[in-house]
């Protein structure tokens, strides 16, 4: 009769592979990404790894620090498409697009760093470098790229914050309280009604409209700024 090897339990045996800061954020945004943040635990971490749970922490002090490098991990492997000769609207659009592609790809993690994560978008990640890039482009004054850049990455991030977690859904239903008026002339019986409506707008269109407003608001200023650039001479 064959004798069975038995093998040391999960996380005592030696690894294949050594562990790596890389492989421990990958295997961290899988579980994110199955799961949610709240169920990542280093314990879980490690038997994802086949490792050890004391051997993680020679690599990452905690969890914090885990959530942390996930998410310049993922910052950095952002990308867009560069459209060089393109207006600078269809550009910030563009970006802007994809961005919100990477939220929705890893949406638990993304939910997690709007909120809890005021750093996680560092001055060399691709999207910020693309984004002042394009602001610049505009012809917004070198002095106020930085802010400019600052103000637009708060404005999407809060729209797709609220996209993520359902609350961008839940606020388009809301009817006004201004009268409704139909084909006919006739204002709706009920103007102090505030009951949703079953479906909301197709959340691609919400995404363009703010997108519209924001090229809209950066048009309007740049336009004020050089008549008044015109009228001082």
């Amino acid at each position: 009769m064959e004798k069975k090897v038995r093998r040391p339990p999960r996380g005592t045996r030696k690894r294949d592979v050594p562990l790596t800061e890389a492989g421990i954020y990958a295997a961290a945004l899988r579980l994110i990404d199955e799961d949610g943040v709240e169920a990542l635990t280093m314990r879980r971490l490690a038997t994802a790894l086949d490792a050890n749970p004391m051997s993680l922490y020679h690599h990452v002090p905690n969890k914090e620090a885990v959530l942390r490098g996930v998410t310049r991990m993922v910052g950095a492997q952002f990308r867009t498409v560069t459209l060089e000769d393109a207006p600078w609207q269809e550009r910030i659009r563009l970006l802007a697009t994809d961005f919100r592609t990477l939220a929705h790809r890893h949406p638990e993690l993304m939910a997690y760093s709007f909120s809890h994560q005021p750093d996680f978008i560092q001055p060399d990640d691709p999207f910020w470098t693309a984004l002042t890039a394009i602001v610049e482009a505009a012809g917004v004054p070198q002095s106020e790229v930085s802010e400019i850049a600052a103000l637009m990455v708060a404005v999407v991030i809060g729209v797709l914050a609220a996209e993520l977690n359902g609350a961008l859904h839940q606020w388009s239903t809301l009817k006004s309280h201004g009268p409704e008026v139909d084909e006919d002339g006739a204002a709706d019986a009920d103007p102090g009604s505030t009951s949703a409506a079953p479906e909301g707008p197709d959340p691609d269109h919400m995404f363009r409209l703010v997108m519209d407003t924001l090229i809209t608001g950066l048009e309007g200023r740049l336009t004020a700024g050089r008549d008044g650039r015109h009228a001082g001479h």
